[in-house]
């Protein structure tokens, strides 16, 4: 089990990766971070919208209402934008030399 102040400090950066490769909504965004961490991340929709929210009050997301599929659901879409882009850059660098640190600590 990974702990929660890791997967607290891993959201923004997942969240901001996996809309790096286009549009996509909650429920969907946290299926494919479940996939990519072989079910070891599992995040509620309690935790996840609140957090899509508060990128996109800060300006890192953008996000869109529409139909889902035929029983008439709407679903909101999240994008990133210019800044969420420049920002997960900045997280791409922190976490890659967080990573090298710890390679090197661990002496593997």
């Amino acid at each position: 089990m990974i702990s929660r102040e890791l997967i607290a400090a891993s959201t923004e950066p997942l969240i901001l990766s996996l809309l790096q490769r286009g549009e996509n909504y909650g429920y969907a965004i946290a299926e494919k971070v479940r996939a990519f961490s072989r079910g070891e991340i599992e995040w509620t929709e309690g935790m996840l919208y609140p957090v899509l929210h508060r990128m996109e009050r800060r300006g890192l997301l953008k996000s869109r209402w529409d139909a889902a599929n035929n029983n008439g659901r709407r679903r909101r879409y999240y994008s990133l934008t210019a800044k969420g882009r420049d920002v997960l850059a900045d997280r791409r660098r922190e976490w890659v030399a967080v990573n090298k640190a710890l390679t090197v600590a661990w002496g593997t």
